[in-house]
């Protein structure tokens, strides 16, 4: 690999563990040091580095070979050691350098802010610049024909949107099962513009999903204490004790069943979950708060977790091909937090996940079992909450397509 400089082509790479972006220093957004020192950087590199998971500066400096000393200064400024720590994969950083010293950092803090690090003849100084983003509301609806995010692609959003939509109902609507064509929904989100570029899709603040007949919705809205959930239009959290499934976006290979034919031993035999046919890898979730009670083998279900919840319920997972890290007996975990993947261990015939919900130790049907109920919102924000609801709440029934409106 080539590393463009100023005057030419530099004759080696860094470690081959740095992913690269290589160009001429006038199409990276760092400008050259400043004129009093320009004299004396002539042949200074510009190099974009992808940051790779687990990466930090430290890391990032010894792969290029630079100067670990000019790194301990940029810490040492003020205000800039937190904005230095906690790399993102994926994000971009900039430098420029030459001879192992640093002249110039640049990185994207923020969708409105970037941190600008530059070397004079005094050292180094450190500017946060502000690019500010302009918020637009926008309500699309559309009805469900084959996928979900298909049906709100073709109704004008994207994919986070359509993710956002799965995740505010999941308590309610099993995306995997209740699905059915005809369905349809209405949601109101904010999409992110910089300089009369759109940036990105920000959250959904008010939503609507008819499924089979039933209407649901949903409104977003942050309480005086700053904390933001999602609560039904007469206040009620939207976010109950279980999830419906504990994963997203398979399909149901078996249902609960009290007289199955088993696929592998053929014989008549009680199936007392769901299967939720999916990629072997694919991410398994904690259907609710509790604590890991069983994470290991046993006997046909294969690799297991098992985790109990209050009120006597217990919920298993089963055929994982493996569990999520940390997952062990004795670990409490919080609703959705990852805890194995999707595998085909024990007797299963394809990669698929086992899923069973039991109260008291007696099986009940996952698709079907009355979860507990949703918390309502404290008495003392109920008033705001109407105020401020209402109004998004209103853009639901606009019976109008997709309108754009800025903020």
């Amino acid at each position: 690999m080539w590393l463009w400089a100023r005057g030419g082509p530099l004759a080696s790479a860094p470690d081959e563990r740095t992913v690269v972006v290589t160009a001429p220093p006038e199409m990276l957004p760092i400008e050259p040091p400043p004129a009093p020192v320009q004299a004396a950087t002539l042949g200074v590199s510009a190099i974009e580095v992808i940051v790779s998971r687990n990466d930090t500066l430290d890391h990032i400096f010894r792969r290029l070979k630079l100067d670990l000393a000019d790194l301990a200064t940029l810490r040492n400024l003020p205000g800039l050691k937190a904005r230095l720590d906690r790399l993102r994969p994926g994000e971009a950083l900039q430098f420029l350098h030459r001879d192992g010293s640093l002249f110039g950092f640049q990185r994207r803090l923020s969708d409105s802010e970037t941190l600008k690090v530059v070397r004079d003849d005094s050292g180094f100084r450190a500017d946060v610049l502000e690019n500010p983003v302009e918020i637009r509301e926008r309500t699309v609806r559309g009805v469900i024909d084959s996928s979900l995010f298909e049906s709100v692609a073709a109704a004008g959003a994207r994919d986070p949107t359509a993710l956002a939509l799965s995740e505010i109902f999941a308590w309610d609507i099993d995306f995997v099962l209740d699905i059915q064509p005809g369905d349809s929904f209405v949601v109101t989100y904010q999409q992110i513009w910089q300089d009369g570029k759109y940036l990105k899709d920000g959250p959904v603040l008010a939503a609507e999903f008819v499924n089979q007949g039933h209407e649901y919705r949903a409104v977003r809205y942050t309480d005086p204490n700053g904390d933001t959930r999602y609560y039904t239009p007469e206040g009620r959290s939207v976010y109950k004790a279980f999830l419906r499934a504990p994963l997203q976006f398979s399909r149901i290979s078996s249902t609960f069943n009290s007289a199955r034919r088993h696929p592998i031993l053929n014989t008549i035999r009680a199936h007392k979950g769901v299967d939720y046919a999916a990629p072997i890898g694919t991410p398994v979730r904690a259907a609710g708060d509790g604590r890991v009670i069983f994470a290991g083998q046993k006997g046909g279900f294969g690799n297991v977790v098992e985790i109990a919840h209050s009120g006597g319920v217990v919920t298993r997972y089963g055929h994982l091909s493996r569990f999520a890290k940390g997952i062990r007996t004795g670990r409490r975990v919080e609703q959705g937090a990852l805890i194995a993947y999707v595998g085909m261990t024990g007797l299963a015939t394809g990669p698929h996940l086992h899923y069973e919900y039991l109260v008291n130790g007696v099986a009940r049907n996952p698709q079907t079992v009355k979860l507990p109920a949703a918390i309502p919102i404290d008495a003392r924000w109920l008033e705001d909450f109407r105020l401020k609801s209402a109004p998004v709440l209103a853009a639901l029934d606009v019976p109008l397509g997709p309108a754009l409106v800025a903020r």
